[in-house]
């Protein structure tokens, strides 16, 4: 079956192609290890000065980068953009602090000397999402190339020019051969690659069951693996804070990337002494959305990424409706060309709903009301997810409540949740385990070898 690029916007077929055959993933595989005995060898100085020229060649090419993510998964050309350029500084970042990263670590033992050292540990799959196409890659490939690792990309099937795009990128700007490549394949040979003891470990972003079925293959190796998977991250809002303020934050964080994020804020907690008036402007603000060609700038809201997840996205909005929910606005695809869904709030979210318990990847909210921190605090966690939570208040003692008692991975305080390079990125519970970014995200995937020197 030909992987293809369609554009979400219109359905228009872009290109196809046609898969690698086990002979060209066995060829790829060999040309990893041969790369990898290498790579690992070079100095922090070489994989640096290569790094940096990534991030030289990805903002020239920001343009292009960004026409690319576009065309093929629908997110606004301004964001796209932005994308690439949230890249380069990436590969700056561990350019610049990965020799630090991964020093030794002396240790006082008794010994002449003891200490602690980090070296890598061979090529590493890395599954990745169309959702969003340069950044998911680049920051994996920025931390596992400069730990000397080497990098084998499965993309997701319809993003695959921005997949080659990348593998370009990074040859051009003087990485051997082998140091990094593209797998243009579908999802069956994945077991039979990360089965391979060529392969040393994994890294997925992507579903829940996609995690699980990675984590069960991996672990039936004993081979590292780090999954950062779904979430349904609240956006909880109490009386001291400025409503007008989190509104606007509320709408963007819902609708960043058309809503296909898995940090989007999805679970809308509201105090009930604020929740009418932040329910009114809240929805007014989604109404008023420019909805459109996702390569004009005026754009604010694009289509989602296929036709399938508009199905399942509205599937969902009527279950939930059908098990006793309102529907303040929106709850319904657009009657136009592409794959388009019309901004949605609910209301009254029945326990047994699947805006209640599951993820809805797509321009749709939920609010639920709340009485106090307490309830805020339990309704949040009331998720077998634990990815990211935003919450808004200016009460310290709430804020202290809310940084230690949300189940999730990352908590951000009057500001939407962010991914940053300077900060570990991940989750708990069914979100995942492992972290990416900062230097957890670069000593995931290392030996961490204990040195001792008697004499």
């Amino acid at each position: 079956m030909a992987i293809a690029s369609i554009n979400p916007a219109t359905g228009e077929v872009v290109k196809t192609f046609e898969p690698l055959t086990g002979a060209e993933i066995e060829q790829k595989l060999q040309v990893a290890a041969s790369g990898f005995r290498t790579h690992r060898r070079t100095s922090f100085a070489d994989r640096a000065s290569r790094m940096m020229r990534v991030a030289e060649i990805l903002e020239k090419e920001k343009d292009e980068c960004a026409h690319l993510m576009t065309l093929e998964m629908g997110k606004p050309l301004k964001a796209a953009v932005a994308e690439a350029v949230k890249c380069a500084t990436g590969c700056r970042y561990y350019a610049e602090n990965a020799q630090k990263f991964l020093a030794d670590e002396v240790v006082e033992t008794g010994a002449k000397r003891s200490f602690i050292r980090y070296l890598p540990i061979g090529p590493i799959l890395a599954i990745m999402p169309w959702n969003f196409p340069f950044w998911q890659v680049f920051r994996f490939v920025a931390p596992a190339l400069m730990a000397g690792n080497v990098g084998l990309l499965k993309h997701a099937s319809n993003v695959p020019q921005c997949a080659l795009k990348i593998e370009d990128i990074v040859r051009r700007a003087g990485f051997a051969e082998g140091v990094f490549q593209t797998l243009l394949i579908g999802s069956g040979p994945v077991d039979g690659i990360l089965q391979d003891s060529r392969m040393a470990a994994a890294t997925l972003t992507g579903s829940e069951q996609a995690g699980i079925q990675v984590g069960i293959s991996a672990a039936k190796r004993i081979k590292k693996v780090v999954l950062e998977l779904g979430g349904s991250d609240p956006f909880i809002v109490m009386p001291s804070a400025d409503v007008e303020v989190a509104v606007a934050s509320a709408v963007e964080a819902r609708i960043q990337n058309n809503g296909q994020s898995c940090i989007a804020a999805k679970r809308f907690i509201v105090a009930e002494k604020i929740a009418d008036e932040f329910e009114r402007k809240f929805v007014k603000r989604m109404e008023e959305l420019r909805i459109g060609d996702p390569f004009e700038e005026s754009t604010q809201l694009g289509p989602l990424a296929n036709a399938e997840a508009v199905t399942s996205l509205h599937s969902d909005v009527i279950r939930t409706v059908a098990a006793g929910a309102r529907v303040l606005t929106g709850g319904h695809p657009l009657d136009r060309p592409g794959n388009f869904y019309a901004p949605t709030v609910l209301a009254d979210i029945p326990k047994d709903s699947p805006a209640y318990k599951e993820e809805l990847f797509g321009p749709v909210a939920s609010i639920f009301r709340v009485r106090d921190v307490d309830q805020a605090i339990d309704v949040a966690n009331d998720s077998r997810f634990g990815l990211g939570a935003s919450a808004w208040t200016n009460d310290p003692a709430e804020a202290e409540r809310f940084i230690n008692e949300l189940d999730a991975g990352m908590v951000f305080v009057n500001k939407m949740v962010a991914s940053d390079a300077r900060l570990p990125f991940g989750g708990v519970k069914y979100s995942g385990h492992g972290r990416e970014l900062a230097v957890q995200g670069i000593r995931e995937f290392v030996n961490i070898k204990t040195v001792w020197i008697q004499s």
